[in-house]
């Protein structure tokens, strides 16, 4: 029999917990896009996140011996701070499987409700399974974060509420996708009374398991995700919130890092309100969106689905923004070591606001510049990197360079000549002590780590750059080296920018 989600949307219990978010204006962002932006302030819930109406929605519905006995869940983050919450109201048992590399913040919310926490397992899906082993032992009752009717309903009002809002014309709804449960949610409710309404996914192009389901036309499991957005770091879309999607949801769009980041200040600018990345997923999708399809005078509604965010991540916001905002271009320049050539490079930067300046000489002959320039739109790195071609430098666009962005910028400093048989990686490594060991551990001790860069930027995972000098007999025992450490990676070593300023 088919879920009649109209029903339990409009009946779901989630009031007792969760508060009608508004539905604001963002005359900053509009004025921008030549649209009218409306945000639901889904950030502002108790905790901080949507996830509780779901959460708490599917605990209502549980028959009271089932309370009774208590509830368990896997997360890591504001699907555990929901269930923790509606157990604290409830009265009723909570249990939370975390990963052992959640951060001691996301711990103690959760412990503040009164939940039990128990660490296991390196990924969800490690404390996933524990869960399900500990819900058929202690005969609890698993909360689902997206995968089930109830959740799903909880999630839904969000739509019923934007209805009711703002009776008027509504072009299109964006909406961040993880596991699903808030899309389909949302969509289920939308399309059965305003089918002229658009509503549109969101995700990460690192983590779109959603988007590439709907182009194969089944559920497609994901080998790795990206972890900046780490609200919606899903390898697998839910079998239910998949089917509602192939129904009622219209289109997607995904977005990078810098994206989310733009995205993250254009919110505080707006609103003096910090979003965590997954929350500032769709208003990202929401700008690119309207930009790509040239939409004008349209109403346009971003659910902004959560402000829990490590401080300490602020930095690497901050340092990426203006890349995702295009108010920014980072080049490589190489100019001549003679009088007067950087007298002829600062008249080709012009009155233009340098970001960030990095000089190194590269011998008697030449040096090697790092420059971030502000710019006033997308596109116009293209032309700069031109001017400075034309000015007689030779000169590359870094400003998409994930290498650059996150590593390089900080280590300027010249070449290794003594770095033979040099590989350079980017590695994904746990922010949780023993990593680094594990790294070398699992490394043949006739290879030597010649560079080495790590930044903390307050999330779950670090990024690493390391320089190994590998005897080009050792190809094969290298490849079983990465297939072994099982952290996610990028070989950089033919990167320009590496060859410019760090070989």
């Amino acid at each position: 029999m088919a879920t009649d989600y109209l029903k339990r949307i409009l009946t779901a219990k989630v009031y007792d917990v969760a508060i009608e978010s508004e539905l604001e204006a963002a005359p900053q962002i509009s004025a921008r896009i030549a649209n009218a932006v409306l945000l639901k302030r889904e950030d502002t819930q108790p905790v901080f996140s949507f996830k509780l109406r779901g959460a708490y929605n599917k605990m209502a519905n549980l028959p009271p011996k089932a309370l009774e006995r208590g509830v368990i869940a896997a997360s890591a983050g504001n699907h555990a701070q929901g269930v923790a919450l509606a157990a604290q109201r409830m009265g009723c048992r909570a249990v939370i499987v975390m990963p052992v590399t959640t951060p001691q913040l996301k711990i103690n919310a959760v412990k503040a409700r009164n939940a039990e926490v128990i660490l296991h397992g390196e990924s969800f899906t490690d404390s996933y399974n524990y869960a399900k082993e500990l819900e058929a032992k202690e005969k609890l009752t698993f909360v689902h974060p997206f995968d089930d009717p109830d959740v799903i309903a909880g999630q839904g009002t969000i739509g019923m509420e934007i209805l009711r809002q703002h009776p008027g014309p509504i072009d299109a709804i964006f909406v961040a996708i993880g596991g699903g449960g808030l899309i389909s949610g949302v969509a289920a409710y939308v399309k059965q009374l305003r089918p002229d309404i658009k509503i549109i996914g969101v995700q990460t192009e690192d983590s779109d398991a959603m988007v590439q389901s709907a182009a194969k036309g089944r559920r497609v499991t994901l080998t790795d995700v990206g972890l900046f957005s780490d609200g919606t770091a899903v390898k697998l879309v839910g079998e239910e919130t998949y089917r509602l999607a192939r129904k009622y949801v219209d289109d997607y769009v995904t977005v990078d890092t810098d994206a989310i980041c733009a995205a993250i200040k254009d919110m505080f600018e707006e609103t003096r309100s910090v979003l965590e990345p997954a929350g500032a997923l769709a208003l990202a999708g929401l700008k690119k969106y309207a930009a790509r399809h040239r939409m004008k005078d349209k109403t346009l509604i971003a659910v902004t689905s959560g402000a829990n965010m490590n401080f300490d991540r602020l930095r690497f916001v901050a340092d990426r923004a203006e890349v995702g905002e295009a108010r920014e271009a980072v080049f490589a320049v190489t100019m001549p070591e003679e009088r007067g050539s950087f007298r002829r490079f600062c008249e080709l930067v012009g009155s233009r606001n340098v970001t960030e300046f990095n000089y190194r000489m590269a011998g008697s002959t030449q040096a090697h510049v790092f420059v971030g320039l502000q710019i006033a739109a997308a596109g116009e790195s293209s032309k700069i990197a031109g001017n400075f071609r034309r000015g007689g430098f030779t000169a590359i666009d870094l400003t998409h360079d994930e290498l650059a962005k996150t590593h390089l910028r900080h280590m300027i400093g010249g070449a290794g000549p003594a770095a033979d048989n040099e590989l350079l990686y980017r590695f994904e490594f746990p922010e949780r002590p023993g990593a680094l060991m594990r790294f070398l551990d699992s490394m043949p001790p006739n290879w030597n780590i010649s560079l080495f860069h790590y930044r903390n930027q307050g999330g779950d995972y670090g990024q690493i750059l390391v320089g190994l000098q590998v005897p080009t007999t050792d190809k094969k025992a290298f490849a079983a080296f990465l297939a072994e450490l099982g952290y996610r990676h990028w070989d950089e070593s033919d990167n320009p920018a590496y060859k410019l300023f760090l070989r």
